[in-house]
């Protein structure tokens, strides 16, 4: 019988449970924040604190871990849905000015990423 070390074989269930999760590119933040700043996205919503929509964590708080969570966002984010905002009223969202579905996801990674 073949002895294995507890770390090579720690090492090993490691690298197995690696290349089992989902790939998924890195939020390139600054391209986030430059396009929230262009849709003026961050005079609704701030990192950590409610403004006239709610924060980026509670928006993350809310999507975060569900399969459709980042569609969502971005669903939001482009057609213009009825909001609740947080002194109770209603209005439209506003769409945001890009059709890059690269750009979209982003911006989506960025927030849930709160």
């Amino acid at each position: 019988m073949i002895k294995i070390s507890l770390s090579a074989m720690s090492a090993s269930l490691l690298l197995a449970l690696g290349a089992l999760a989902p790939a998924q590119a890195a939020v390139d933040v600054e391209a986030a924040k430059a396009l929230a700043k262009s849709n003026d996205c961050l005079k609704c919503h701030a990192a950590d604190k409610d403004k006239k929509g709610p924060s980026m964590k509670k928006i993350a708080d809310k999507y975060r871990g569900k399969p459709d969570g980042q569609e969502k966002a971005i669903k939001n984010m482009t057609e213009g849905q009825k909001v609740k905002l947080t002194d109770g009223t209603e209005e439209k969202h506003k769409i945001i000015d890009t059709k890059d579905p690269k750009e979209l996801k982003n911006m989506a990674d960025w927030y849930l990423s709160h």
